[in-house]
């Protein structure tokens, strides 16, 4: 077994030496094994296929405060990289992403609970925070290894408890592994966009109404935090409370 931990050690000490990476205004070191290019590539294909399949909005009204709010964000990133577009998407969920490279989708089912222009920029804000913190590229970094890791503790155990393997790594890949991370990534980007909607003028207080109009309409219908990549409202909305004065210190 030894042979197997110096082999794992020569296998990935080069690895997190090579990618490890800070982020944005949290400066949290993180493993990147995906370049910029590639990720931003792999945003762009992913818009395009979202466009194809989406129905898009073509309400002026909407198209122009999600645009009108976005470019504000966007201008805040500072991502000089990134080609900023914004679209809404006619589907009555309250939702919204951003894809590498500036690819903004909101949903129309989003202007339910965000009930001005600083509530919507806490959402684009937060969804903008995902893709300049690179979650999406974290996020893969995490699968390639846990991969590769699988594979070569396949081998060691190999024979009858091989499947016993599959079956543990798993569970462990869900409960000990994806999910908590995912909530991780979420907090993250919670504080990220609260500094990124300041920046562009938007009041950040805004954001803990937004969750709260948020916690009102999903109450009953979402799944418990410890089973969830979300974070439970309540929890989500404690944490922006205390970053508010933080945040402020931003504000222009």
């Amino acid at each position: 077994m030894n042979r197997v931990y110096k082999f794992l050690l020569i296998l990935f000490l080069p690895i997190i030496f090579i990618s490890c990476a800070k982020t944005p205004y949290t400066n949290r070191t993180q493993l990147i094994m995906v370049s910029p290019q590639d990720e931003v590539k792999m945003g762009y294909q992913a818009a395009r296929e979202v466009l194809q399949k989406e129905p898009i909005s073509k309400d002026r009204r909407l198209n122009y405060l999600v645009r009108k709010v976005g470019m504000r964000i966007a201008k805040a990133a500072n991502q000089p990289n990134y080609k900023w577009e914004f679209f809404v998407i006619d589907k009555d969920i309250p939702n919204a992403f951003c894809l590498p490279g500036g690819k903004v989708f909101v949903y129309k089912g989003i202007f339910k609970i965000a009930q001005n222009e600083d509530q919507l920029a806490t959402v684009i804000a937060h969804e903008v925070a995902h893709a300049i913190l690179r979650h999406g590229a974290e996020r893969m970094s995490m699968v390639q290894l846990g991969q590769i890791g699988k594979e070569l503790l396949a081998r060691t155990i190999g024979g009858k408890y091989g499947s016993l393997f599959d079956t543990v790594y798993g569970i462990g890949a869900q409960y000990g592994v994806i999910l908590p991370y995912s909530r991780k990534f979420e907090y993250e980007a919670d504080e990220v966009g609260l500094y990124l909607m300041t920046k562009a003028g938007y009041d950040p207080r805004e954001a803990i109404k937004f969750w709260e109009n948020m916690m009102r309409m999903s109450r009953g219908q979402k799944p418990p935090e410890f089973l969830s990549t979300h974070p439970a409202d309540e929890h989500r909305i404690q944490r922006l409370k205390a970053l508010i004065p933080k945040a402020l210190k931003y504000y222009r």
